[in-house]
């Protein structure tokens, strides 16, 4: 119990740092599954295909779970909204996890479109994956913050801010996502790239 209230002190005395050091892990592990750095194990065809449907379940889950959370700070229910938060960014350590194997472990799909479908396809695909790489220390710093921080004192941080550009972002980055799967996927169809 010492070293966890050690480590949440210290978080707390600089969320900033912590913040930055857990952006930073992130980034580089997707980085390191783009560039074959990282030992992942080959994935057949069926399971990079199975992953993609995961992952998708998964961000839908955390959209959904992200929405619920606001509602519930919006109606004062700060204890629900804490949970909600943190089962979000549960679900995002999930996804990361799923990515990082679908990355690593298979081939690229290509959409079967094209005018002004493939346009609007890559446009939403493009923001998505922006939004994704921006968002990541906006949401990591709200999760320090609430971490680290009693109800009435993150009313002296800057959480509620940070937190509704994270969930703006985040829901943003989530919702287009989850409108190229279903496009790649389910509407207009995909080959190997």
């Amino acid at each position: 119990m010492a070293v966890a209230d050690s480590l949440q002190s210290r978080a707390r005395a600089r969320p900033r740092l912590v913040t930055a050091a857990v952006s930073v892990v992130g980034y580089a592990l997707v980085f390191g599954a783009f560039g074959g750095v990282l030992p992942l194990p080959d994935l057949s065809r069926e399971t990079v295909i199975l992953l993609g449907d995961a992952i998708a379940a998964v961000n839908s889950v955390a959209l959904v779970t992200i929405l619920v959370g606001v509602y519930y700070i919006r109606n004062g229910e700060v204890q629900k909204h804490r949970a909600a938060m943190l089962t979000a960014f549960g679900l995002i350590m999930a996804f990361l996890a799923l990515y990082i194997l679908k990355v690593g472990g298979g081939f690229e799909k290509e959409i079967v479109a094209e005018g002004i479908v493939w346009g609007a396809y890559i446009i939403m695909l493009a923001v998505h994956i922006l939004l994704s790489a921006v968002s990541v220390p906006v949401v990591v710093h709200a999760v320090v913050l609430g971490l680290t921080h009693s109800p009435a004192e993150l009313r002296e941080t800057i959480h509620a801010r940070v937190g509704r550009i994270a969930v703006a972002a985040w829901s943003l980055s989530l919702f287009l996502g989850l409108v190229t799967y279903v496009m790649l996927n389910h509407v207009y169809g995909w080959v190997p790239r």
